[in-house]
């Protein structure tokens, strides 16, 4: 029975991640899960090392999985196509890396579709989200499951109330047409930026805010370098646990139906664990001096009624039945 190590490579050391892998044993097929997050208590971190631990335990002989994170293996701009080459078997991108390939999960960034986290859940337990798992099986591929990592927030280098506030501000977003729409839709300047590159970038001023969760602002340390944090619950930060159609077909039809089994259950338990974690993260926020800036009703409204346009300007690449099924969640 092999064990889980924690080692530090000489990438990883240089960024200060380590990376979790098992002593593989003699006749193991080595999967790589690769994900760009850092941390111990991000429920990504977690969720990936607790589905490596599962495989590695219930497929001990068959399937040994090592974890990469914080970008040690791959980063934003190289993972997608190291999956289609087989350089990596396992990743969990960010849903809004996708437009490339297919428009339909731009319904996940769209501002106030989802009220909160229970809504998502529903949403992606419906029948409309589950088939979504598939829209680029014709790429080769595979969605495992959603991993919610919680709702996000925005930050800036000055408070932001209301959405006239982000006026003139250059906000870094991922490369989504959604997400780029949403901020010109509050006057803002949209940058598209590698996930790794935000620190700095908000450091130095190349950029003046950014929208994440509680756990991305406080594991990154964004509050370090932003004036304050506003809850909006704008937009779901959710990532696509997933392989290739390539790497699922060269395993035997037992092996296949448990590793999809252990994915769906370590989904499960991580999705139903986020607010938790969320709310611990928020906390650590305040404890280490960050600031947050809550919301009014009718402040809230502000926001709701500038961004909300959005919807309508990407309903023919979405689908208005997708839309219409996330916003009745």
């Amino acid at each position: 029975m092999k064990k889980i190590l924690g080692t530090l490579s000489a990438v990883a050391f240089a960024v200060s991640a380590s990376a979790s892998f098992a002593a593989c044993d003699a006749g193991e097929k080595v999967v790589k899960l690769s994900h760009v997050t850092g941390g111990t208590t991000h429920p990504k971190v977690v969720a990936a090392n607790n589905f490596a631990e599962r495989v590695n335990k219930d497929l001990n002989g068959k399937l040994c999985v090592e974890v990469y994170p914080n970008s040690t293996l791959f980063g934003d701009s190289k993972e997608l196509e190291a999956l289609l080459l087989g350089d990596v078997q396992m990743l969990a991108p960010s849903l809004s890396k996708f437009g490339s390939y297919t428009k339909k999960y731009g319904v996940f960034d769209l501002p106030f579709i989802f009220k909160d986290m229970d809504a998502a859940m529903a949403f992606t337990a419906s029948k409309t989200g589950k088939d979504l798992l598939n829209a680029m099986e014709d790429v080769g591929f595979v969605g495992l499951g959603y991993w919610m990592s919680g709702m996000k927030y925005f930050s800036a280098n000055k408070p932001l109330i209301v959405p006239t506030d982000a006026n003139g501000l250059k906000f870094r977003v991922q490369n989504s047409d959604v997400a780029k729409a949403m901020i010109a839709a509050m006057g803002g300047s949209p940058q598209p930026m590698a996930f790794a590159e935000v620190y700095g970038a908000l450091q130095t001023g190349v950029v003046d805010g950014q929208e994440n969760t509680w756990s991305n602002i406080y594991t990154k340390k964004f509050f370090e370098v932003q004036d304050s944090t506003t809850q909006t619950s704008h937009q779901l930060l959710a990532y696509l646990f997933m392989t290739s159609k390539e790497f699922l077909d060269s395993l035997d039809a037992d092996t296949r139906s448990k590793l999809i089994q252990i994915a769906d259950e370590v989904t499960v338990a991580a999705n139903n664990s986020v607010k938790d974690k969320e709310e611990a993260n928020r906390k650590n926020i305040l404890d280490a001096g960050g600031k947050i800036n809550e919301l009014t009703p009718a402040q809230r409204k502000q926001w709701v009624d500038a961004m909300k346009p959005v919807w309508k300007q990407f309903e023919d690449e979405i689908g208005a039945d997708i839309i219409a099924a996330a916003a009745a969640s």
